[in-house]
């Protein structure tokens, strides 16, 4: 006997179907499924599903005072089923988030800041003897399902006069510690963009990507991509949207989709503030600011499952197959007026709205 069949589903793009899970897993997808269940879901006319929502740049230690949260907060109650951390901890704390995090309904992962206390004060990279190289390696062996990926970030405010050493480092970490994903946060010079992008390989993720600094992937002189930035995206470094207090402009994501350009996957940099004060509120906010800038709703779903899945390795998430995570977002598109505002006040009007209603995680039920 099943535990759960999701009956009436169908996805963005049109397909219909149905969902049996068991033991937290999907078990099955056919056209009807006759298998009794424990326990059924019948999906209105009105509703979508898609695999579970992945924010793949949120800050959810609840310990920390400059940018922290709470996973359910930003996951379950939001529609997402899988938050990433990113680097909100480094190698002496991480331990604590792992065991805050098991608590919670979301499942969490992190990125480790290559600084070792992570991000207690803004300038974590200003002093190279936090970042420590047994540090990283002794943390990534103890918690080697929680970890996901390395985090180093490269801006002003962050590295102090340590230049582009930190992220030399943490390349250097990268190479040894098994290849895991690396995210670079960018922002204001030093250090310049272009370095930054010049140090990182296919496969590594820049978050941030549309931010509206002049550090950023604009020139604002053309008002057309930087060159060396259509480099990095062609060898393969992966656009990540970040959006955050600071580091999303409708104008930048609309000009680089004017050129061909676009994100890989679509985050928030979510915390406490800017989730009750805006620009942020939530990732179904951020998606919809992309959908306004041109993306379709397609593009946008696989943004927030299947690509960040890829990106950090998530075995078992991302897709609605047999053996996957019964991890499942239900949804639905509503016509609506909503005023979006990006992270330099830039002002649009939403004439659609995506608004999560259930949220499965592990094949339990929750409403939204």
């Amino acid at each position: 006997m099943l535990d759960l069949v999701v009956r009436n589903g169908k996805t963005i793009d049109g397909q219909k179907f149905e969902l049996g899970i068991s033991d937290g897993k999907i078990t099955d997808i056919a056209d009807k499924i006759v298998e009794e269940s424990q326990n059924e879901l019948v999906l209105t006319e009105e509703q979508y599903l898609s695999p579970g929502w992945i924010d793949d740049h949120v800050h959810c230690y609840e310990k920390m005072t400059l940018y922290y949260d709470y996973p359910d907060e930003v996951g379950v109650k939001r529609g997402v089923t899988t938050v990433i951390d990113a680097g909100t901890t480094g190698a002496e704390n991480i331990g604590d988030f792992c065991a805050l995090a098991e608590k919670s309904k979301t499942n969490v992962y992190a990125l480790l800041n290559i600084s070792k206390w992570g991000i207690v004060e803004q300038d974590e990279l200003a002093d190279l003897t936090k970042v420590q190289r047994d540090a990283v390696r002794r943390a990534i062996e103890e918690f080697p399902e929680f970890i996901v990926g390395l985090k180093a970030r490269m801006s002003k405010t962050v590295i102090g006069s340590s230049g582009i050493e930190p992220l030399r480092l943490a390349k250097k970490f990268q190479r040894e510690y098994g290849n895991l994903p690396l995210m670079v946060h960018v922002g204001s010079a030093p250090p310049e963009l272009s370095d930054i992008l010049a140090l990182m390989d296919k496969g590594d993720v820049l978050t941030h990507c549309f931010n509206g600094k002049e550090n950023g992937i604009l020139d604002r002189s053309s008002n057309q991509i930087k060159g060396f930035v259509w480099e990095a995206y062609n060898k393969g470094v992966i656009f990540d949207i970040g959006h955050g207090t600071d580091s999303f402009n409708f104008g930048v994501a609309k000009q680089a989709l004017s050129e061909g350009m676009k994100s890989s996957s679509i985050s928030s940099d979510i915390y406490v503030r800017n989730r009750q004060n805006g620009p942020v509120y939530d990732l179904a906010t951020t998606m919809e600011k992309l959908f306004l800038v041109g993306y379709s709703w397609e593009e946008i779903i696989k943004q927030v499952t299947e690509s960040p899945a890829e990106n950090f390795h998530l075995k078992n998430k991302g897709k609605l197959a047999a053996g996957y995570d019964a991890d499942i977002t239900i949804f639905t598109i509503q016509e609506s007026e909503k005023e979006l505002i990006d992270s330099n006040e830039n002002t649009r009007t939403a004439k659609e709205e995506i608004v999560p209603v259930k949220t499965i995680i592990g094949g339990q039920i929750y409403d939204n």
